[in-house]
């Protein structure tokens, strides 16, 4: 290994203190290391920093450790080269690892070009991120309330769910609604707060709604409900602020809903995970793996073993799994012909994944190449399968010993 850094740093970060590691001095002579140990607050951030900078420091190199790089990072960003790699890809040895020897071991790393970059949207896109991520966690909180709702309704022997496809439909919440007042509710007041295609179940709908209401489950329900209508109201307001700062990339936002089955909420997700500069990644194959959306390699003596997706960036990959989802649902699409095809041989969650892959290759071109997307339609992947099934059926034939031949039919 030959150092190319004359002055660079290591950081061991920590919920309360860093473990700093300064590698310095001549290329061409014996490493000088300099360890001092910081605290992670504000102040000792500054005191971080102005330490670096009278060792001339020029770049620093930390772990991705959960939410404690960011603070570090927020304060050495705009004096420093700020590397923040997987500790994956820089894990120390087993057996020699203190705190101390992790900074050094970054620290030496770094000086010999040998710690790998992980990709750090600019701050607006950041920003944009924890709008995005804090929006799916109350979606999920939404979910989960609706469930519990569900859940004390079953307990009062009302089997609502027996009957209606969705518990937060218009007509099963105004039922819901009916029972925080009333026992029982006549048929009469069923069917005037059902409409569409539940009024053709409207004997099984008064059989369900045959139970034991007690206070104690309307005292859960009215918490239940009132806590999803604070949830809408907290959504909204995510969405409105997400749609103010989805401005600047309007360009990239109507670019990639061209593509089939992405909307205003999804591509606003899919650029704050990898923002708009598709330069950060060399090719498409880069981007998939970052997002731990394609199959991983897992090969040993010449020999191809099954391997799964590695965990890359759970969110996006979240995204584009609901994406490829809307998108297999596109009638005489290519993203529906994919699906059908994937699903029919791996079943519908891989179908999803290799969907979700796809999509996100065509995303990177979209906005690579800042051109919309153009559908081929489902014939061409239909008739693309069907030349390949005939091109490795001849090849089989041909191994064998076989001469194929093919007639031109009339």
């Amino acid at each position: 290994m030959e150092p190319i850094l004359k002055s660079c740093a290591g950081l061991d970060v920590h919920k309360k203190e860093i473990k700093a590691c300064i590698a310095h001095g001549d290329l061409d002579k014996p490493t000088r290391y300099e360890i001092k140990t910081f605290s992670t607050m504000t102040s000792g951030l500054r005191k971080l920093k102005d330490w670096l900078n009278s060792y001339n420091v020029t770049a620093v190199a930390m772990e991705s450790t959960g939410v404690y790089w960011k603070p570090v990072f927020n304060i050495l960003e705009d004096d420093f080269d700020v590397i923040l790699s997987n500790p994956y890809h820089i894990k120390n040895v087993p057996g020699r690892k203190t705190d101390v020897k992790d900074s050094q071991w970054i620290a030496m790393l770094l000086r010999n070009g040998l710690v790998p970059r992980s990709f750090i949207p600019p701050r607006e896109i950041r920003e944009l991120r924890d709008l995005t991520r804090t929006r799916r966690k109350l979606v999920g909180n939404m979910v989960a309330e609706k469930n519990r709702i569900q859940k004390v309704l079953e307990d009062a022997n009302i089997k609502l769910r027996s009957v209606v496809s969705k518990i937060d439909g218009v007509s099963s919440m105004r039922i819901i609604h009916a029972l925080l007042e009333k026992d029982d509710l006549s048929r009469e007041e069923i069917a005037e707060m059902t409409h569409g295609r539940l009024r053709s179940k409207m004997d099984l709908l008064v059989e369900a709604l045959d139970g034991r209401v007690t206070g104690h489950h309307r005292f859960l329900l009215k918490m239940h409900l009132d806590h999803i209508e604070f949830l809408a109201d907290q959504i909204q307001n995510l969405d409105e602020e997400i749609q103010i700062r989805m401005v600047p990339f309007h360009v990239q936002s109507s670019l990639i809903q061209t593509i089939p089955g992405i909307s205003n909420i999804s591509a606003a997700s899919i650029i704050a995970e990898i923002g708009t500069d598709m330069s950060q990644f060399p090719d498409e194959a880069h981007l998939s793996s970052w997002a731990g959306i394609c199959p991983g390699n897992n090969e040993s003596a010449g020999v191809k073993k099954n391997s799964k997706i590695r965990k890359g960036n759970k969110f996006l990959k979240a995204t584009l799994t609901e994406v490829a989802w809307a998108a297999s649902r596109s009638k005489d699409s290519a993203y529906s012909a994919v699906y059908n095809n994937i699903a029919k041989r791996r079943g519908r969650k891989r179908a999803l994944v290799a969907l979700g892959h796809r999509i996100l290759i065509d995303v990177y071109k979209t906005m690579k190449f800042q051109v919309p997307y153009k559908d081929v339609g489902a014939e061409v992947v239909y008739q693309r399968k069907t030349k390949n099934r005939e091109q490795a059926m001849i090849r089989s034939l041909e191994r064998s010993g076989y001469v194929v031949t093919k007639v031109a039919t009339a």
